[in-house]
């Protein structure tokens, strides 16, 4: 064998085997920090329960808060360690001073929370012997939410009002117990133990590991908008299918979620968009009536590096009172247009008390075209509040803009009523890009066979792809609840099939508007997939075989039915006899 080819073979063996060993070094380092964080949020949860606090509400606001703390204080200190070396002084040094270097420091870093020295984990630690230690911590956390740099880190509501990014969390448990509760606090989350230093080196699907871990034992559906949150695999899918839709220019877009719970959705849709030349290209706004979510969404927000958009971020009705507009809080410049909107909208619920305010409020636009769901005598909580978030979806998306909508299979082919309104719309204004029908109990907490509709206001010419996913995945358990999971496998098939544009036989058609209007608006799949009849081929001989074949059997299965006819009768006399 040639010498330079020899050393070729050795040189290439050598790199892969040293990438084979830095990707083991690194899923090693990965799956520490995961353990390391996944044991933080485990022992405040451990903690709360020791004091009173477990399965109520204030548990879950004190262990985001103090999780948040954390993540905040070690990712100011991991700057301003990296900021004080570059300019020859110590963090501390820079902390302590009211000088240029601090201001400078704060300039540097406009996207992170702002911290004042007596705030850190590592002053307050010093101060954990006092008696009012707790008194401390509560201070520390309410100067943070207060100070002048920190305000757009607060919650924006429907109103105009803001909520502050902390409250005095110790007032959660009784007066006696405060001041061991903040003691043991800083003994789970200081830097000795833990620092988070190394985790600001991963990516997006880092975070929303540890996310969906920290907020799994408070993701529950309350019936409240979407207070649960919407599985990896179907965020990814949208996410995927959406970028893929046409090609995605170096531009800031601008996209949505009306109904955003803990942001699954919005937040991997502007993963997927990525970076540009000039940093994000997303600028993500959303609305939620729920008070939960709205934190749980501020909390992904600053753990993936998007708080740029926290000021967009809003808590409250979306449908009575839609908080984004053409011109910032001024109702009059109209309902705000966005390039991307995606959602996962309650289905249906009591939203009674305000239907009727809905109604007046914007009856004379075309903001719900086909009409808002009555108020049921009996069983309100049927009422289809997901028909009012689709119809806001359509009417805010600009004229070229993208969305997918999660909803209920049944929507994609029901007959009659504001479903087969809003149907006709997209498909009469050539807005509709296709629909993938998933697996059933996708969602671990409900039993509704989900559908994704993809709509696209600029396919006029285009192609509708559907897609029937359903009979996909494997069954597990999750809790008390079963769910189905798909592989990573079934994944890329939903996407690359959808994407591409792919026929395959009992999984994907395309079809055209006409054809969809041809039946009756219908969106499912499995109405346009072609019937196919095996033909095959007997002599006379072998048809008469089979005809005899069948006939026997039929005539067996005949005389088996007379004769279990006459056991029921008999037994019926028998019973009738003895009743007399």
């Amino acid at each position: 064998m040639n010498h330079y080819l020899m050393n070729y073979i050795v040189i290439y063996n050598y790199l892969n085997n040293m990438k084979y060993i830095q990707g083991e070094k690194y899923m090693t380092e990965i799956f520490t920090l995961e353990s390391k964080i996944k044991q933080i949020i485990d022992e405040l949860k451990g903690l709360c329960q020791t004091n009173g606090l477990s399965n109520q509400a204030s548990e879950e606001v004190v262990i985001t808060s103090v999780f948040l703390y954390k993540f905040l204080n070690d990712k100011f200190m991991y700057n301003l360690k990296e900021f004080a070396q570059e300019i020859e002084m110590g963090p501390e040094e820079v902390l302590k001073d009211e000088n240029d270097e601090l201001s400078a420091f704060y300039d540097s870093y406009p996207q992170n929370v702002a911290f004042k020295y007596e705030d850190t984990i590592e002053c307050l630690i010093k101060q954990v012997s006092k008696d009012n230690f707790y008194s401390l911590f509560d201070d520390a956390l309410e100067r943070i939410s207060n100070y002048e740099e920190n305000t757009e880190f607060s919650i924006g509501t429907a109103d105009g009002e803001r909520k502050p990014l902390f409250t005095r969390i110790t007032e959660n448990v009784e007066s006696s117990k405060r001041n061991n509760f903040a003691k043991n606090i800083f003994g789970i989350i200081s830097q000795e133990k833990f620092d988070f230093g190394n985790a600001f080196k991963n990516n997006f699907d880092f975070y929303s590991t540890i996310f969906e871990y920290l907020i799994k034992d408070y993701n529950v559906a309350s019936g409240v908008y979407a207070e649960y949150f919407t599985p990896q695999a179907i965020s990814n899918i949208i996410s995927k299918i959406l970028v893929n839709m046409t090609p995605v220019e170096d531009k800031l877009y601008e996209i949505y979620d009306p109904s955003a719970g803990s942001g699954s959705l919005v937040l991997h849709l502007a993963n997927e968009l990525g970076q540009g030349s000039f940093g994000e290209k997303a600028q993500v706004y959303t609305q939620d009536i729920s008070g939960k979510s709205s934190r749980f969404l501020r909390i992904n927000m600053m753990l993936n590096g998007l708080t740029h958009s926290l000021d967009n971020i809003i808590e409250g009705d979306t449908l009575v009172t839609p908080a984004h507009y053409n011109i910032p809080h001024d109702a009059s410049s109209g309902i705000k247009k966005f390039d991307y909107i995606t959602s996962n909208p309650p289905f249906k619920m009591d939203f009674s008390s305000t239907r009727n305010l809905i109604e007046q409020k914007w009856s004379e636009t075309t903001r719900f075209f086909a009409g808002i769901p009555k108020i049921p005598n009996k069983k309100k909580d049927s009422m289809a509040i997901y028909l009012c978030f689709m119809q806001h979806i359509l009417y805010s998306l600009k004229d070229d803009g993208k969305a997918a909508i999660v909803v209920p299979t049944g929507f994609i082919t029901a007959q009659s009523g504001i479903e087969k309104k809003v149907r006709q719309k997209i498909i009469d204004n050539h807005w509709l890009k296709g629909v993938i029908s998933m697996p059933s109990n996708i969602f671990a907490n409900t039993g509704t066979n989900v559908s994704v509709i993809f709509i696209d206001k600029s396919n006029q010419e285009g192609k509708v792809m559907l897609v029937d996913a359903s009979k996909l995945g494997s069954k597990v358990k999750d809790g008390k609840n079963q769910k189905t999971v798909l592989s990573y496998e079934e994944i890329e098939k939903i996407e690359n099939t959808f994407i591409n544009q792919e026929v395959v036989d009992g999984f994907s058609v395309q079809v055209t508007y006409d054809e969809i209007k041809n039946k009756n608006y219908s969106l499912s799949a499995g109405q346009y997939f072609e019937v196919k009849i095996e033909f095959v081929e007997l002599t006379p001989e072998e048809f008469e075989d089979k005809m005899s074949s069948f006939k026997s059997n039929l005539e067996k299965l005949f005389s088996e039915g007379k004769s279990l006819e006459d056991e029921i009768k008999e037994r019926l006399e028998e019973l009738s006899y003895e009743e007399m």
